[in-house]
């Protein structure tokens, strides 16, 4: 109640017990001992109701004076002249006091049921409508309308905050930045991890770290503006700030409504930042499938054409057309290009299938080393093959293997320098195959060394016109991946790379694939 109201209160109650006690002194014959003590009864419950506990006991108070005053004789003096009177008069004041308490608690737990049926009407409707709410965005806006409405504040609104970005408004097309003056104080309580309120005067206070919420507003000062950090698993994502045109007083329940609140506005501005990141992943897969979709289509369109030039290139060449030579080579070059580009493709959309079978680490090393002899004619080439560990023989695809080895080879004979020897080597760690190609080339930065796999990736400072896609390394290292292997990359001891190759190992003896005799 404000003084105000107070005041009128206690004036009205004072003026009927005035009334009431004139009336009955008026005519003393009229009214028994027994009547009066009951209308002052009356009096000190209307008051206990209407103007609370002290009201209440104030009447009773009065009552007890007026009762010996005007209507126990002799009339007109303060005494009592016999002790039952007494015992009436006492009697009639613990029966006041005792109803005034009993009303007032009646009253504090009806306030109380009605305030915890509030909050539970309110997180109800913050349940419902939540879980209504199509978009994140909506639920966070629904959110602070249901904290607006239930503490009947001004403003309400949840700030999202981002390390990188800074404070944003959620809204529903895009993201928009927080006013610049609010900025300041918001960044404070992020700072802190603590509650923030502006006092009259506009006085900031910050509460220790992690105070409850019901704590610092429990002063009983006005407030002006609340700035609640929200938290989800110890991390600040966001921060609830309210403001009112007039001071608030939260009181507990208020408090403890706000406080339950807090959690949901955190995991509703969490909600946001997933969604915002899971639709950008989506956006990006739906790019990539586009460019898988487009280079596959481009790829398979160049393949006509190239088959021609190189036809054309090579009856010119016949001719005795000098320049034919240069197309062929190109063609060859395109070819080879779109090749890595329709592979690819095929093995993002799953169309290449591994028959893993039984083969032995020297069949592979041997059609690898075939297979690639042309590449070989101004380098030695090392073939290293275990035989004290256990029989090399594996579970694994070999043509696709050949393949992956053949591509290592190729990178190996490109990066290195003349002269210096490329060793191939097999042998068994464990379950597993491990077939290494090592290089003196010039090996790989440590920048670049986790990108190397990736479709089209060319090292910083790399020259644009290399004759390559930097496919043939993702490309071999899928094909490794999809028979059970993996692909990894080293830098070798005293100048080099190291690429390694592992596949599932047989138990199965090297002499148990030889034909019988």
């Amino acid at each position: 109640m404000s003084r105000r109201s107070t005041i009128v209160t206690w004036t009205v109650w004072i003026l009927l017990t005035a009334a009431a006690t004139a009336v009955m002194a008026h005519g003393h014959g009229t009214f028994d001992q027994v009547h009066v003590v009951l209308v002052y009864l009356l009096l000190v419950l209307g008051a206990s109701a209407s103007g609370g506990r002290a009201l209440g006991v104030s009447i009773a108070c009065a009552g007890f004076v007026l009762i010996d005053y005007y209507f126990q004789p002799p009339y007109g003096q303060i005494g009592i002249g016999k002790p039952l009177d007494w015992v009436a008069l006492i009697a009639f004041l613990l029966t006041a006091v005792v109803s005034t308490q009993l009303l007032a608690r009646a009253q504090m737990e009806a306030e109380e049921a009605r305030r915890r049926a509030t909050e539970v009407s309110s997180l109800a409707r913050l349940g419902s409508e939540t879980l209504s709410a199509g978009r994140a965005e909506d639920a966070l806006a629904r959110i602070a309308d249901v904290i607006r409405s239930t503490l009947g504040v001004h403003e309400c609104a949840i700030i999202a905050w981002d390390p990188e970005r800074g404070f944003r408004r959620p809204t529903r097309d895009s993201d928009s930045p927080v006013e610049a003056i609010d900025e300041p104080l918001l960044r404070a309580v992020v700072e802190r991890g603590a509650l923030g309120w502006v006092r009259d005067g506009d006085r900031v206070t910050f509460a220790p770290a992690r105070m409850p919420l019901m704590l610092p507003p429990a002063t009983g000062e006005a407030i002006k503006k609340i700035l609640i950090p929200l938290t989800v698993q110890d991390r600040i994502v966001g921060v609830l700030r309210m403001a009112d045109e007039t001071p608030m007083q939260l009181d507990v329940s208020q408090r403890r409504f706000l406080d339950a609140i807090v959690y949901y506005a955190a995991l509703a501005v969490d909600r946001v930042r997933l969604v915002a990141q899971a639709e950008h992943a989506e956006a990006l897969r739906e790019a990539d499938r586009l460019k898988d979709i487009v280079l596959a289509s481009v790829s398979h369109d160049l393949r006509t054409p190239l088959t021609t030039i190189k036809a054309l290139a090579q009856s010119q060449a016949l001719q005795g057309n000098s320049a034919a030579a240069a197309i062929d080579e190109q063609a060859d070059r395109l070819t080879r290009l779109v090749s890595d580009l329709l592979d690819l493709s095929r093995l993002k959309g799953g169309a290449f299938a591994a028959l893993p079978e039984l083969n032995t680490a020297e069949d592979l090393i041997g059609a690898a080393v075939r297979q690639t002899q042309g590449l070989f004619s101004d380098r030695p080439l090392r073939t290293i093959i275990d035989l004290d560990s256990p029989a090399l023989v594996g579970h694994f695809d070999f043509s696709q293997s050949l393949r992956v080895l053949c591509n290592l080879l190729e990178n190996a004979a490109r990066h290195s320098p003349p002269n210096e020897p490329i060793e191939l080597e097999a042998r068994r760690d464990g379950s597993r195959l491990v077939f290494t190609v090592a290089d003196r080339g010039p090996g790989i930065d440590a920048q670049s060394a986790p990108h190397i796999f990736e479709p089209f990736y060319r090292a910083p400072g790399s020259a644009p016109d290399t004759g390559r896609a930097g496919l043939g390394l993702s490309i071999a290292r899928t094909l490794a991946e999809i028979q059970g292997g993996t692909l990894d990359y080293l830098p070798r001891e005293g100048g080099g790379s190291v690429f390694a190759l592992s596949l599932p190992a047989s138990e199965l003896r090297a002499d148990a694939l030889e034909p019988s005799t």
